[in-house]
């Protein structure tokens, strides 16, 4: 790795810790330690064999935290290449110019309008109808929340070092409270107690499919509800409306591909060899938003989980692309009439499913 890209990943680093500092406040306080002791893990390069202590991380979080007073006030870098400097959320160009070095860089804003940066080696890069798939692995450069997944127009950023990371936040919080939960269930297809290492391989393998087919569904949900949907989100950034908006294209995104394809695995396999493991893992995986506008779905969930009778989930499963496009539309109507996030949010909670 050269001299320039070497200072090209140290600027990427720079413009995630200004995101860090402008943003880190917005998550509880057990949320923000589980994500900074995580992030410790990345930036020391340990296993996930390697347990953490409060005296691992307290001095590091002190001092990751002076660093974030010093930063807050900042605008991003720009991001130089070819003795070039290039706007932080070019991807397209910044992309075709990394190409040489192996390398994927993304930047993109997620909830609550949320600056996400990171860059990657290129693992994979796959043309599927009309979509470009960039997988990555190893990562170089990346923010305390490194989503796991992203569309863009119709491409689809999909970080596999970032999904193992979030899989395992997920599930070993959900491990230490002890309790059945979807995270759980989903956890006992796989060996974590003697073998996490390559559990959370394995994991992370089965998942990156769906989660693959739900970038592409957002892409197909983006068509669905047009380019005033994310208008509106950007509008209400910072409202419980947004949260809302995000949640209805989330379960858009996943009627129209994901659930779909999880139903039609389970019903051509044995649980034991099919997406039982990934249903769960969906579930368990839903936002509280998710769960409070769709608890016919949940409901549809428990009843699979506790009788192995899927014909419910399977029922409810068909009406759902239908329901989110017609409450979409709603919602736009809406928004017409007024741009206040309280009458959205008011129509949202009339329509639960």
């Amino acid at each position: 790795m050269n001299n320039e890209i070497k200072q090209f990943i140290k600027t990427v680093q720079h413009n995630c810790h200004i995101a860090d500092a402008r943003y880190a406040g917005d998550y509880t306080l057990c949320v923000y330690l589980l994500k900074m002791r995580e992030m410790y893990r990345w930036e020391q390069g340990f296993d996930f064999n390697k347990m953490l202590t409060t005296d691992d991380v307290g001095d590091w979080l002190t001092e990751r935290e002076g660093l974030w007073d010093k930063l807050e006030e900042q605008d991003d870098q720009p991001l130089v290449i070819q003795n070039k400097p290039y706007d932080a959320f070019d991807n397209d160009l910044i992309n075709t110019l990394l190409l040489e070095n192996n390398l994927v860089y993304n930047a993109g804003l997620g909830i609550r309008c949320r600056p996400h940066f990171f860059v990657a080696e290129l693992e994979q890069r796959i043309q599927q109808d009309d979509y470009t798939i960039l997988i990555s692995g190893k990562e170089y450069a990346r923010d305390m929340a490194a989503p796991a997944a992203m569309a863009q127009d119709n491409t689809i950023f999909i970080r596999r070092e970032s999904l193992r990371r979030v899989i395992w936040e997920i599930l070993d919080d959900a491990r230490v409270q002890g309790l059945d939960n979807p995270l759980t269930r989903a956890m006992r297809f796989y060996d974590f107690e003697s073998a996490p290492e390559e559990a959370i391989n394995q994991m992370t393998e089965a998942e990156i499919a769906y989660v693959t087919q739900h970038e592409i569904g957002e892409v197909q949900a983006g068509k669905i509800v047009g380019k005033v949907w994310d208008e509106m989100t950007m509008a209400l950034a910072r409202t419980h409306a947004e949260i809302m908006l995000r949640a209805i294209r989330d379960h858009l995104a996943d009627s129209i591909t994901t659930l779909p394809l999880l139903l039609k695995s389970l019903n051509q396999q044995a649980p034991e060899q099919g997406s039982a493991p990934s249903l769960h893992f969906y579930f368990g995986n839903m936002t509280a938003m998710r769960k409070h506008l769709a608890p016919s779905l949940v409901k549809t969930y428990e009843v699979w989980n506790e009788t192995g009778d899927v014909s419910e989930l399977g029922a409810l499963s068909e009406t759902l692309e239908r329901h989110w496009t017609t409450l979409a539309e709603k919602v736009k109507l809406q928004y017409q009439t007024s741009q206040d996030a309280e009458p959205l949010e008011e129509l949202i909670k009339d329509t639960i499913l």
